[in-house]
């Protein structure tokens, strides 16, 4: 036979997998089922890099082992295809994203078929297809006619909504409004970051700490209020929280996604705002805290500078300042206003609220390390015993009253100062200075304290015990043109409806022009004949000019992988209740808060209006590690392109210069020139080779750097592989049916076990060590065995497809490998029946042996007497007494003669 050719041999296959739809979705429902899901890619213009195989590989292997051991398998791909970077392109250059987004699309499709994965192709989605987003834009309309149950933990249709008969009574508009208030999905204002170079809304984690948007570099970015489309996903807090304890999530993964929520326990206290004699009027600043008990040391107020009371609370000598003040805050992320190094800034209203406990008039300020995201927009500062606040009081020169007398860790040193108002204390202790006339906490510690204040604060009606969570509203709106349309018109008698479901989807109106409004319209805004509608009644309306943000068509796709091709339902009910949940979801960490808490959200939604059948959609989740590659920076630390750079005695220097460069490791990027293209390594070693080497990198999650000659060293393996099977003479190999020997038989064995639990454990890294022990053992043998021939070939099949297709057909087979049964090991012969055993003359090493596994102590000793090396350092001496350990070690301890 010819020798190892991977380009003919690949090129071969993936035709005869595609011919065959050999990878196509089982329908008996009586096989297990198996639901392996990857992350599906935003289709960019630059192709894939061979980090994204990386994953891909992972479920791959993971599915052809799944297929041969029986399961039904859904292994989908499709294209989360709607971005910013397509609109972008459309706006400099007139092409319509459509047409950017399918080249791009089909070059991500052609990449990935050269890698030989074995994804359904009849499953393929692409967020961008009407017939896609027709249904996105249905599962939105469920939503929006959702409300949240608190008594019940659960959402349910807005028809079952209880109206309260005060406001049933005043008539259908003020029902309408009460309903709107409730839905999961409202429509409202909203304070966003807004690009004015860009002309869209930034998210929070675009706008850095520098004030710059991340997308565009410029700093032209400012608060805006906008009206938005926003999503209650808080109600779902607690539920969110509780679903992670019963999924199989890497624990960082659920700590983030648990610190994202924020949930927290405290109380809303009421602040009654003083008149100018210092006594209370009806005017209340409410706040939330977590700590309560520190009430008596409240000595002022803050106030985010997005708080809609700043202006009613800032008083005319303060004005200027105060608004000088909130337009500087504009201009801040919230990363950088919330750093806890930075100095801290703020500038007093001239207004005065009463401390509810002690009757003491306080001074309201306004500082931006306050956030409107977080409990109510405005803080008690108890400066005593919090760092942020005892800084701020120490720079503003405000009073510190300490009311809680440090515990025995506080430092000797520290504890006088802390008394003192000199300090802050922020660890436990016991109440002082905490009584009024109706409540004394002196002498409590924090749990006490905390219970005793809400009692009080609940009876004499001035707050209550309140739930928090970090977790906010969630922006749903974009002004944008390439995204999803929401079904929605907006009449000109104020009220709000949906399309009918049959009239969805609502299509993307052909623009010539896809510029959003300075102001911050859509571009949708100038789609004249699509904008403007009348009812049957001749009531005029616009449709909705924002479009929906690229998570939505993420938050569901993997409901309409199981029926992609269903035009009456997002996804059949008996179907849906086969495939789900998700068993096992592979993708970066960069997903691990955001897509994953959205997509968990609008699953738990559905769920509880009965359209899906289980709680959560993901029940394993992986995150591999990412490959680096090298780059190369100077001494000043600038980057250098690798085109740059050349290699000198195993040193680097920028090219044409003396200047030495230093070796980093670095995300592949365009502007280093460190891409690595798959289809530059398939060209050149093959796709099994490709595969194999991002496999035996290292473990599957963590980082790894990209080096060419490992991939070279995969490819000898496989040449190896290919010799030992098949042979790279001209003649046709012969297998024989004869028992192979002991040897090849034991580690046959052996290989079976391990690679089997290897793949089971996503430890594919060992099990190509593995592979590659068994095919030495096989390089030994003196004929072509058929029984280890076709088991290597089996076990090598998920890792190295198509050389594996190739050998199987040689071995005399015409079906595929891919529903071939996975081997079985016979655990008895994959026992070691010889161990190695050491000898030692006074307990230094002087000799190894291989013996039988239960060689008893006089036989190994009379081994260990017997071996050469041993009687050198025995010559002349005497021997005091032997140890003998079987199966590990003989030391002769010997003494002059």
């Amino acid at each position: 036979m010819a020798k190892y050719n991977p380009q003919e041999i690949e090129t071969k296959w993936q035709a005869y997998w595609e011919e065959h739809q050999t990878f196509k979705t089982g329908t008996d429902k009586s096989k297990p089922k198996y639901y392996c899901l990857d992350m599906f890619p935003y289709p960019s213009g630059a192709g894939l890099h061979v980090g994204h195989p990386e994953g891909y590989t992972a479920t791959d292997i993971i599915c052809r082992y799944k297929r041969s051991r029986g399961f039904n398998v859904l292994h989908p791909m499709g294209w989360d295809a709607f971005g910013l970077p397509a609109e972008q392109y459309a706006i400099q250059t007139g092409t319509h994203p459509a047409i950017t987004t399918k080249k791009n699309c089909d070059n991500f499709r052609r990449q990935i078929k050269r890698l030989g994965l074995s994804y359904d192709w009849n499953k393929e989605v692409n967020t961008t297809d009407p017939k896609y987003y027709k249904w996105t834009q249905w599962i939105f309309k469920r939503l929006y006619g959702t409300w949240f149950d608190e008594a019940q933990q659960k959402g349910r249709p807005i028809e079952e909504l209880p109206i309260p008969a005060d406001v049933e009574a005043k008539g259908k508009e003020e029902v309408r409004k009460y309903k709107d208030s409730k839905r999961l999905a409202y429509y409202a204002d909203a304070q966003v970051w807004w690009c004015k170079h860009c002309k869209i809304v930034c998210a929070n984690e675009e706008v850095l700490n520098d004030g710059s948007h991340e997308k565009c570099g410029t700093k032209e970015v400012e608060r805006r209020n906008l009206k938005q489309w926003l999503m209650r996903i808080p109600l779902y807090g607690d539920r969110l929280l509780k679903g992670l304890d019963k999924l199989d999530w890497p624990q960082g993964v659920k700590d983030m996604q648990k610190n994202w929520i924020g949930k927290s326990y405290g109380a809303e206290v009421d602040f009654a705002i003083a008149d100018a004699n210092g006594k209370p009027t009806e005017k209340k600043l409410r706040v939330y805290t977590t700590r309560c008990d520190t009430l008596f040391g409240a000595t002022y107020m803050v106030v985010a500078p997005e708080h809609a009371m700043v202006p009613e609370l800032t008083t005319a000598e303060q004005k200027a300042a105060v608004e000088e003040y909130v337009h500087a805050a504009a201009l801040k992320s919230d990363l950088d206003r919330t750093e806890l190094a930075k100095e801290k800034t703020g500038v007093f209203t001239g207004s005065y609220a009463v401390n509810p406990l002690t009757g003491t008039k306080i001074p309201v300020w306004v500082a931006d390390y306050v956030l409107t995201g977080y409990g109510t927009g405005a803080i008690m500062a108890v400066p005593a015993h919090d760092t942020r606040d005892f800084d701020f009081a120490k720079k503003f020169n405000l009073p510190v009253i300490c009311i809680m007398e440090p515990d025995a860790s506080c430092p000797v040193d520290v504890r006088p100062k802390v008394l003192a108002g000199e300090a802050c204390w922020a660890a436990d202790g016991t109440y002082i200075n905490s009584q009024n006339d109706t409540l004394c906490l002196n002498g409590l510690n924090k749990k006490q304290g905390i219970a005793k204040v809400i009692e009080w604060l609940e009876a004499n009606k001035i707050g209550k015990a309140t739930v928090n969570y970090k977790l906010r509203d969630w922006l749903f709106s974009r002004q944008r043109y390439w995204g999803e349309p929401f079904p929605i018109i907006h009449w000109e008698d104020g009220e709000i409806s949906t399309v009918d479901d049959a009239e969805l989807p609502v299509l993307l109106p052909e623009l010539k022009d896809y510029k959003p409004g300075d102001g911050g319209q859509s571009p949708l805004a100038n789609a004249t004949e699509w904008l403007q509608v009348t009812d049957k009644n001749g009531r005029k309306g616009i449709r909705e000019t924002n479009t929906m943000p690229q998570w939505a068509g993420s938050c569901w796709y993997y409901l309409r992988y199981i029926d992609a091709c269903n035009g009456d339902a997002f996804v059949a009910k008996e179907l849906e209740k086969y495939w789900m949940p998700v068993d096992l979801y592979v993708g970066g960490a960069e997903h691990a808060v955001l897509h994953l808490l959205y997509s968990r959200f609008w699953h738990k939604v559905l769920f509880d209006l009965g359209l899906v059948s289980t709680d959560e959609p993901f029940q394993k989740l992986f995150n591999q590690g990412m490959i680096l590659a090298f780059a190369y920076e100077d001494a000043a630390g600038s980057k250098v392109p690798t085109d740059e750079v050349e290699e000198k005695n195993g040193k680097f220097f920028k090219k044409g210069t003396d200047i030495e460069l230093k070796q980093i490791v670095a995300k592949m990027s365009k502007s280093l020139k460190n891409v690595v293209n798959p289809d530059d390594v398939v060209r050149d070693y093959g796709a099994d080779s490709l595969r194999l080497y991002e496999m035996f990198m290292g473990p599957l999650d963590a980082v790894k750097p990209w080096q060419t000659k490992g991939i070279e060293g995969m490819n000898r393996f496989l040449g190896r592989a290919w010799r030992s099977v098949v042979g790279d003479s001209d003649e046709a190999p012969v297998f024989v049916d004869e028992t192979a020997p002991e040897a090849i038989e034991k580690v046959m064995h052996q290989t079976v076990i391990k690679v089997t639990s290897d793949i089971e454990n996503m430890s594919f890294n060992t099990a190509i060590s593995q592979l590659m022990i068994f095919n030495n053992e096989m390089m030994k043998m003196d004929k072509r065995y058929r029984e280890p021939c076709e088991t290597f070939v089996k076990l090598l099949h998920p890792f190295a497809p198509h050389i594996a297709e190739e050998m199987w057909s040689i071995l005399g087979h015409n079906e595929s490998l891919t529903n071939v049964a996975w081997p079985e090991a016979d655990h008895s012969k994959a026992v070691e029946n010889t161990v190695e055993v050491v000898f030692q003359v006074n307990g230094k090493v002087r000799a190894k042996a291989s013996v039988a596994k239960d060689m008893d102590k006089a036989e190994l000793e009379k081994l260990a007497m017997d071996n050469d090396r041993v009687k050198e350092f025995m010559n002349g001496k005497t021997v005091v007494k032997s140890i003998v350990v079987p199966g590990k070690l003989v030391n002769i301890v010997v003494k002059p003669a």
